[in-house]
């Protein structure tokens, strides 16, 4: 990855294992780390708690939490009266878009951080999509970064003025769990923060069975790794 010595850098913060990795890789080149994360009507909103304490161990200091309301379209197990899939393992996940997809959230979060990154200024932005173990979001692989790219310099006046130097970085978009996790490891990540889960209860704990517990799940084992995450007790 490239040195980003002094640049800012805004990062889509989930307060998930994958953006918390992120935050980490961004600091390790030397970028200037401001976070962005959205309120957006999910039934996860648990995971903005954990956002604020990832970029508080990570010292960032300009962490922003945007409102929006993804609710009133719906059309996700995330944002509507929707059941959260759930499966026994990692092989029985359902194939093609699972219904916890939220229509074009990543182009809507991006062109947030576009936003924000045209009065900063940063050219730079990071989004932890995974193109590996992940729950198969059409906005999540590479082919969506580029266009989203591609679009950002034609379509901002950081773009059109500075020749093309918006920058969408996805560190992660190669990677399995294990090896993000490992990543995340030696780069001090504290996972402990992190809350991955899709369908937590009311005190934080995780499900341990939505797609997003057993792709974590699966990622730690892989890694040898203990998992850190609080799970429901279902015995």
């Amino acid at each position: 990855m490239e040195q980003g010595t002094n640049k800012n850098a805004i990062i889509l913060l989930s307060g998930g294992l994958d953006s918390a990795t992120c935050v980490a890789e961004a600091q390790a080149v030397g970028f200037n780390v401001h976070a962005l994360s959205f309120r957006y009507g999910q039934r996860h909103s648990i995971e903005l708690d954990a956002a604020v304490r990832v970029a508080d161990h990570f010292g960032i200091t300009n962490h922003r939490i945007i409102d929006i309301d993804l609710r009133q379209f719906g059309g996700s197990a995330l944002t509507a009266d929707i059941d959260v899939p759930k499966a026994h393992d990692v092989d029985n996940l359902a194939e093609g878009i699972p219904i916890t997809y939220v229509p074009a959230r990543n182009t809507i979060f991006l062109s947030y951080a576009l936003a924000w990154g045209e009065v900063l200024p940063a050219t730079d932005f990071f989004i932890g999509v995974n193109a590996l173990d992940y729950s198969g979001y059409p906005d999540c692989r590479p082919a969506f970064i580029e266009a989203f790219e591609a679009m950002a310099n034609l379509g901002t006046q950081a773009g059109v003025e500075g020749d093309g130097c918006i920058k969408i970085h996805t560190p992660l978009a190669n990677m399995t769990k294990a090896q993000i996790i490992t990543r995340g490891e030696a780069l001090g990540v504290n996972y402990g923060l992190t809350i991955s889960c899709y369908d937590p209860d009311n005190t934080g704990a995780a499900c341990g069975s939505c797609d997003s517990c057993l792709l974590r799940k699966k990622g730690f084992a892989e890694a040898g790794v203990v998992d850190p995450t609080l799970y429901i007790d279902i015995s």
